[in-house]
């Protein structure tokens, strides 16, 4: 099955990840670009959905209850979040040109429809030394939702993302799947990620640059931004978990776990065999 998928240009569908395509059993994931005008219509049938703009001004009508969403630049605003849950009719109308994300998986309709604000999301600086990012909690327990988890990640160029590198693939770990979609403030920026567990040799590694989505099927999944272009992605995840059992924390690889004490340890000094 394909883990990695390519943004194309234009308006409409950028890119699409379907449950058949992804070869998993819950979440799916879209990217949509609108010219001012422009609609886009979908039905939330057995799903919630939740929709984070990514650009742009939109009015979005659930069943004929009205939103309105916007956000300027990427790197400096936290999102709104819509959440809709099964049994709705989206649709979405551009003010002025309008990019979003929407991902979606099988849920009962506990919840109502809502737009989450930026003052409700947890936002927390992670780790230390080469891997500092911040983690904004943009659909996160204690926020309601039935299987969606939602997370954006601000990683400065030079760092690692997801370090401590942890997994959650079922058996000693909850059961998630996820997608990372990738945004970059520079030209020519890039990343990498790498899906991995060593036991088993799986291992997948992939360049990741603007536009780009990289799925986890299974695995620990570390990233990290190459220098000169700072590194942004979003987070969608679903499976087994529900309601406030989403807090359940992931399994860490243990032969990296020890990081947490020491975010500057076994760091090589410069120059090193004496004097330059």
């Amino acid at each position: 099955m394909e883990h990695f998928f390519k943004s194309r240009r234009g308006s409409g569908v950028l890119l699409e990840v379907s449950p058949k395509s992804a070869g998993w059993n819950y979440l799916s994931f879209r990217v949509v670009a609108l010219k001012a005008g422009e609609t886009y219509r979908a039905s939330s049938d057995g799903e919630e959905i939740a929709l984070v703009p990514l650009g742009g001004q939109a009015t979005v009508d659930v069943s004929g209850a009205r939103f309105e969403v916007a956000r300027g630049n990427l790197f400096a605003e936290l999102p709104h979040v819509l959440y809709v849950p099964p049994g709705k009719t989206i649709t979405v109308t551009a003010a002025r040109d309008f990019e979003f994300a929407a991902g979606s998986a099988p849920a009962q309709g506990k919840y109502p429809a809502r737009l989450f604000t930026p003052d409700e999301m947890k936002r927390e600086v992670r780790g230390g030394g080469a891997a500092r990012r911040q983690v904004n909690h943009i659909l996160a327990h204690p926020m309601p939702a039935e299987r969606l988890i939602l997370y954006e990640v601000y990683v400065p160029g030079g760092m690692w993302s997801g370090w401590p590198p942890h997994r959650h693939d079922g058996g000693d770990s909850p059961y998630l799947e996820e997608t990372y979609y990738y945004r970059f403030d520079a030209d020519g920026g890039f990343g990498i990620q790498r899906n991995y567990r060593d036991e088993t040799g799986f291992d997948e590694l992939f360049t990741v640059k603007d536009g780009d989505v990289a799925l986890v099927a299974q695995g620990y999944h570390p990233g990290a931004c190459a220098p000169g272009a700072n590194m942004y992605f979003l987070n969608y995840q679903a499976g087994d978990l529900l309601d406030a059992a989403r807090a359940t924390p992931p399994y860490d690889d243990p032969m990296q776990v020890w990081i947490k004490n020491d975010w500057n340890g076994r760091v090589l000094p410069l120059p090193m065999g004496g004097k330059s």
